[in-house]
């Protein structure tokens, strides 16, 4: 089943490379209380992923920020040095979270799992956005091709706020 409008996800922890160490994160911990904004990505350091849908969020951090967001998350299905390489490359770093769903098990939970297997990937999350208001989805943006980044962009999520 996919996550949809008025749904809420479910319970599960990432992992996180901090400077400190890593560390893990609950969807309470993020969520509960929170408004937030998730987006998610195929893959760490792949193309579309690194030169198109992380730098808008990073370069729009500020105005999706003021307009009432308290945190912002990506994730990926990759291991959490990885994740934490990519912060450290893309200049994230306490800027947004970078979320490892190193098991796919979020991201098996809320029906956004894709095979990649024929681009070499193997199992990952489809390309999305949300925004999460206390661990309830407000607005979800779903890519139908992993390839593109429009609809999930960070002008996507400013629009909606």
């Amino acid at each position: 089943m996919t996550i949809s409008v008025g749904d809420t996800l479910p319970a599960a922890t990432f992992k996180e490379k901090t400077a400190e160490g890593p560390v893990e994160i609950t969807t309470e911990q993020l969520f509960k209380g929170k408004r937030v904004v998730l987006f998610a990505v195929p893959g760490a350091f792949t193309p579309t992923c690194s030169l198109n849908h992380l730098p808008g969020f990073l370069e729009n951090r500020e105005a999706i920020l003021a307009r009432g967001i308290d945190d912002i998350a990506v994730l990926a299905v990759n291991d959490l040095h990885v994740m934490g390489a990519w912060a450290t490359a893309s200049g994230g770093i306490g800027k947004i979270h970078f979320l490892a769903d190193w098991d796919a098990g979020f991201t098996k939970a809320i029906g956004m799992d894709i095979d990649l297997s024929a681009g070499t990937l193997g199992v990952r999350s489809k390309r999305y956005s949300m925004i999460v208001d206390d661990g309830v989805v407000t607005a979800l943006n779903v890519e139908e091709s992993p390839g593109k980044a429009t609809v999930s962009s960070a002008a996507a999520i400013l629009e909606q706020l």
